[in-house]
């Protein structure tokens, strides 16, 4: 590869030489070859330590031997530093052996001062082969990352199904309490409860998606986005950082992501704090903004109309004007140990919710990063319609749960709004009662059971001769293979863990339908 296939923009030179007129006739092959550059001229260890630090090179060209210091030694320096930083000998007393012997020690290449004609074409390629390297650090530091966070993502699956089941019954215990509206402290309690069950709910749901980086399209309240933000970063803001979270409307929200919204706000609340190693304020908020036309730049689609703006502001180091024109270029970045990726990946999400970004910051005045994202027009909400009655007719209702608790307070729930329900905590145990008591109106049946699964007893069920309505209940992130099973056509496929609401309304929903011969409808 020539220059005309890579330029080579401008250097830095580290030149370590006790004779001056040798550097000048060194610099005049790079000049020659049209090598622009700037030089730190040093002949000493201590000059040359603090040329590393201040100066930061990206290149250095050492003779071999000088009073009191040595290239060698100079080399022994870098590489405890930098294994990537080329550094090429140019010396006249380099023999073949002291060559190889270099090059063994971690320089890039050597060059005699007798023959100094391929000095610029040994820079060239130092710096090429160099920021290939780095790449390929890069590269492989992303991968290392990327098989964490799939470590990370079967971590979650496991958990998630553990918190699952454990956050089912402040669902049920909490919607049953409610029930006792003549004791006022009883309801409250059951309101409080089964909040807790569905905050709990949600911060699962929300983990487990940021681990896995799932994809759903959903309506993002900003409020919610912006308290699971603030969940997220606990630990991680410093004591001399104020954090400020600033909702606009609480009650804001509009089409999107909210795994891939979280995710951008995080890496940029998590930059922002780096900016900040002294302290400062650091601001998520968000804004309500209509964008004309002439607001947006080449190659962005020009959507005006109604945008929520959310802004992450630091008052940290700042960027100057030859970072931001870098700043969303994929491996750029400003940190030591970044990997360029981050805002890459903002930007990404940003677009692919039909939104636009911009970036203010001055060196010393700190960064806003705003993202704007439309938000389209709604259709005005509708209340949910109730179900005129959700009150059982004494229809027999087999729950099969392996899970006690759960078991207890589903049974109890139906019981208590007229239905006759029957326990079994096994697919064995409810086989036998079907054998010994006849064939239910319905089947509430746990797909995650661990001896006899739930699929699998729903094949034997219907093999025992039950064609009725079955709720079956999964796990979102890991829905059951449905392959073994025959058409059923009054098959529910609902979500755990469930409300009480949920499930009385879907019950009735089924009892309904096989009573009619409908089918179910796409599976919740």
């Amino acid at each position: 590869m020539d220059r005309q296939q890579w330029a080579l923009p401008r250097i830095r030179v580290l030149q370590i030489e006790d004779s001056q007129l040798d550097a000048e006739l060194v610099l005049s092959e790079l000049d020659a070859d049209h090598i622009e550059y700037d030089v730190t001229l040093v002949d000493a260890e201590r000059e040359y330590l603090a040329a590393l630090n201040e100066f930061q090179p990206d290149i250095v060209l050492s003779d071999l031997s000088m009073p009191g210091f040595s290239g060698q030694r100079a080399l022994d320096i870098l590489r405890e530093r930098d294994q990537d930083l080329p550094f090429i000998f140019v010396s006249a007393t380099l023999g073949e052996e002291a060559a190889i012997e270099a090059l063994r020690n971690g320089a890039t290449d050597y060059i005699l001062k007798q023959n100094p004609a391929r000095l610029a074409s040994a820079v060239r390629r130092a710096m090429r082969e160099a920021e290939a390297q780095r790449a390929r650090r890069r590269a492989e530091t992303e991968l290392i990352r990327a098989q964490r966070f799939e470590s990370l993502a079967m971590l979650a699956g496991g958990l998630s199904h553990d918190l699952r089941n454990l956050l089912q019954p402040l669902l049920l215990a909490g919607d049953s309490l409610q029930d006792y509206q003549d004791d006022p402290r009883l309801a409250r309690l059951g309101r409080l409860v089964r909040d807790c069950g569905k905050r709990g709910l949600d911060m699962v749901q929300s983990m487990l998606s940021f681990a896995r980086g799932a994809r759903r399209a959903e309506q993002v309240r900003v409020s919610a986005l912006l308290e699971a933000l603030g969940l997220l970063l606990q630990g991680s803001v410093p004591r001399n950082v104020t954090l400020e979270l600033d909702d606009c409307d609480p009650e804001l929200s509009f089409d999107g992501n909210h795994t891939e919204l979280q995710q951008c706000l995080l890496n940029l609340s998590l930059n922002a704090l780096q900016a900040m190693p002294e302290g400062g304020k650091l601001r998520i908020g968000t804004s309500l903004a209509a964008l004309p036309e002439h607001f947006f730049q080449p190659g962005e689609e020009r959507r005006e109309g109604n945008y929520v703006c959310l802004t992450v502001t630091d008052t940290g180091t700042g960027m100057d004007d030859a970072a931001l024109r870098h700043l969303f270029e994929p491996f750029y970045t400003t940190k030591e140990s970044g990997t360029g990726l981050g805002l890459v990946s903002c930007k990404r999400i940003i677009t692919a919710h039909g939104g636009v970004m911009r970036v203010e910051s001055a060196p010393g005045e700190g960064t806003s990063f705003h993202m704007h994202i439309p938000l389209m027009q709604q259709p005005a909400d509708v209340e949910e319609q109730e179900t005129a009655n959700l009150q059982g007719e004494a229809e027999r209702v087999l729950v099969v749960v392996e899970e006690a608790g759960q078991l207890s307070l589903l049974v109890d729930t139906l019981d208590s709004w007229g239905y006759q329900a029957h326990a079994s905590q096994s697919g064995t145990a409810a086989l036998q009662w079907l054998e010994a008591q006849g064939v239910p109106d319905l089947v509430v049946l746990d797909a995650d059971m661990n001896l006899f699964t739930g699929v699998r007893t729903l094949a034997a069920l219907f093999d025992h001769g039950y064609r009725g309505a079955v709720l079956l209940l999964a796990r979102p992130d890991a829905p059951p293979d449905m392959d073994e099973l025959p058409v059923m056509e009054h098959l529910y496929l609902i979500d755990k863990p469930i409300s009480t609401l949920r499930l009385l309304k879907t019950v009735r929903e089924a009892l309904e339908a096989s009573a009619a011969g409908a089918g179910p409808p796409a599976p919740m």
